[in-house]
């Protein structure tokens, strides 16, 4: 892959299927590099194709952003839990391609998610962040989010225990501009 430079020319907008491979080369190199997802298994195309579905057919936003020609990050949100108490709530994730890190990207992404939220009428979104990322963590205190929890050792990668901090936004109230 060729290296992008990111600036304000980022354009938001849906994923489709074709968008896959490079959500999924975005993915998997977050899982394999990083603890920002708890996971160490890549996902396979046709696994990639089931979750795009999946988000689809609950009518939940699958965003890309793009710079020309090429996809630099993407996001999205789904259920909180699957009991129907918890409808009205919504986590989130958004993911940044490791050379356009730090440049907005990740910041218009989580932007449109929480405008998507609220045209959806939710009342709350959720987002679960490494500790040991506190860049991630002041992006989403930037856009109004609090921290909910600190949960300590829940995870294990890398050779070592993770926490997870749990931050929330109310989408009912003013926050911050979202450009």
């Amino acid at each position: 892959m060729r290296p992008v430079h990111c600036s304000q020319t980022t354009t938001v907008e849906n994923a489709s299927r074709a968008d896959l491979t490079g959500i999924l080369s975005i993915y998997n190199e977050v899982i394999r590099n990083s603890t920002a997802v708890y996971s160490e298994v890549e996902l396979t195309l046709t696994e990639g194709e089931t979750w795009f579905d999946a988000k689809m057919g609950r009518g939940f936003p699958f965003l890309v952003a793009r710079e020309p020609g090429e996809i630099v990050g993407f996001g999205t949100f789904g259920d909180f839990r699957t009991h129907p108490c918890y409808r009205w709530t919504v986590e989130h994730s958004v993911h940044v391609r490791a050379d356009c890190r730090g440049r907005g990207v990740g910041r218009a992404l989580l932007q449109e998610l929480i405008r998507r939220a609220r045209t959806l009428q939710k009342h709350m979104m959720v987002a679960g962040i490494d500790a040991d990322n506190p860049g991630s963590i002041r992006l989403h205190e930037s856009l109004g989010f609090r921290v909910a929890g600190h949960l300590h050792q829940v995870g294990f990668k890398f050779g070592r225990w993770l926490d997870l901090v749990f931050l929330e936004l109310d989408l009912k109230e003013d926050g911050p501009e979202l450009g």
